[in-house]
């Protein structure tokens, strides 16, 4: 039986946060988004699968101050609070399984680059929507980056499903009404293209 957890600690055991292959110097459209959500300072935020993104630091530099980032790999975590130094104890950190994370509050918004995407199993995203649809608030706003349609089949040497709005839609159900999306060229430490979509929804009313 596959090892998620395991997976991700190796990886982040054998290689610099600056070499994995979704390494971003600035994740410029992500905080487009995010900023086009036009949240207080003190709404709270989590960056899924954040794991060693600088997206917190910038967030965190640009005023909000409830940030939150959860990955599954501690040796990603331990990374990004190495990095921030004493702005770390800022931010809350969680080491869970995003298929079986029980958020200790709720979360104006959800922040996901390249998690969902990896969820190849039925039951596995099943359970990512039930956590995400309890823990972000009801008008609160989703953002998930996944590889495109025709896009890389695997990352990180596993599979991949690959999104466009309507199926991601498909997804996630009525509960979520899509405002915008965007296309993303990633190029990768070593050179290789990757062509991702991000897309911007927010939870309607609970039903």
């Amino acid at each position: 039986m596959f090892d998620r957890k395991a997976h991700w600690q190796n990886i982040y055991k054998d290689n610099s946060p600056l070499d994995v292959s979704w390494y971003q110097k600035e994740p410029g459209l992500s905080l487009e988004l995010i900023r086009s959500a036009q949240l207080g300072s003190d709404e709270a935020i989590i960056d899924v699968g954040g794991g060693a993104s600088v997206l917190v630091d910038h967030l965190y530099n640009e005023g909000f101050n409830k940030l939150a980032v959860l990955d599954i790999s501690n040796n990603a975590l331990a990374s990004a609070k190495k990095r921030l130094g004493d702005s770390a104890k800022n931010i809350e950190w969680f080491e869970a399984d995003i298929t079986q994370f029980d958020a200790p509050h709720q979360f104006s918004l959800w922040h996901d680059r390249a998690v969902f995407h990896f969820l190849t199993d039925r039951s596995d995203r099943k359970e990512y929507l039930r956590v995400l649809k309890n823990t972000l608030i009801e008008g609160g706003h989703l953002i998930i980056a996944a590889f495109a349609i025709g896009g890389p089949e695997k990352c990180s040497g596993l599979p991949v499903v690959q999104y466009d709005a309507d199926k991601l839609l498909l997804e996630l159900g009525e509960d979520f009404e899509l405002l915008q999306e965007n296309s993303e060229v990633h190029i990768t430490p070593s050179g290789k293209v990757q062509n991702f979509r991000y897309f911007h929804f927010i939870k309607s009313a609970d039903r």
